[in-house]
């Protein structure tokens, strides 16, 4: 039987016992067709793992100093980006869209607040910059590559803790977020507990076939007996 108690142990049995391909199959047999982001996004390094729930926050492109307009938070430096930080919760995921990938959505100092904050790694649907100090901190992000073009002079936080899409992925807050070395997927809250329950009896029932065909059992014969492939 899997249980867990609280979000504390759920990300730790996540982290230790699944990976997005496995989590992504279960999508997949309940229909949930679209729930990986977009293939560019991965790890900064190749052990890194993510799983904690969405803190979301949406950015768009805009000037460094503006002076004009009806929004007075396109007048703030970054926008509303320092507040999102300082807003994140243990066990969540700073996760990030809506501008160009023309610059970096997360730094070293932003992961460093992140982590002293307990959050479980950052996303974003863009660069992160600062690449050294970033693998110094051991800090799971998730990422298009390496790319030092500030957001400051570009780009501002305009909303957090809102619905975002990312490439046609609804993310809402609180939704599960887990990342490895074969992509980041989004677990939708409502469906939780039925999803991480089935992916740890596939992921489970996978090893046995692993074993099976390891002492070989042809490939055919083994999905006839385990239905795992």
């Amino acid at each position: 039987m899997v249980a867990w108690k609280n979000d504390d142990e759920l990300f730790a049995l996540m982290r230790e016992t699944l990976y997005s391909s496995v989590i992504g199959d279960i999508l997949d047999k309940m229909n949930y067709l679209h729930q990986f982001l977009p293939w560019r996004i991965q790890p900064m390094r190749e052990n890194m793992v993510v799983a904690g729930r969405a803190m979301t926050v949406l950015e768009a492109d805009a000037l460094e100093t503006v002076s004009e307009g009806q929004n007075p938070i396109m007048r703030q430096s970054f926008g509303l980006m320092l507040e999102a930080l300082d807003d994140l919760k243990k066990n969540e995921v700073y996760i990030c869209t809506g501008s160009s990938p023309t610059y970096a959505l997360v730094g070293e100092l932003m992961c460093t607040r992140m982590k002293i904050l307990g959050a479980a790694g950052a996303v974003v649907n863009g660069f992160h910059r600062d690449t050294n100090g970033i693998l110094d901190l051991d800090f799971p992000c998730f990422s298009y590559g390496r790319y030092a073009q500030d957001q400051g002079p570009r780009g501002k936080v305009i909303d957090y803790r809102v619905p975002i899409d990312m490439e046609g992925v609804k993310i809402n807050p609180g939704d599960i977020v887990f990342g490895d070395l074969d992509g980041v997927l989004v677990i939708p809250k409502e469906i939780e507990e039925e999803v991480i329950v089935r992916a740890v009896e596939k992921a489970t029932g996978e090893k046995m076939v692993a074993e099976a065909i390891k002492n070989g059992m042809a490939a055919k014969a083994s999905f006839d007996k385990y239905g795992i492939m």
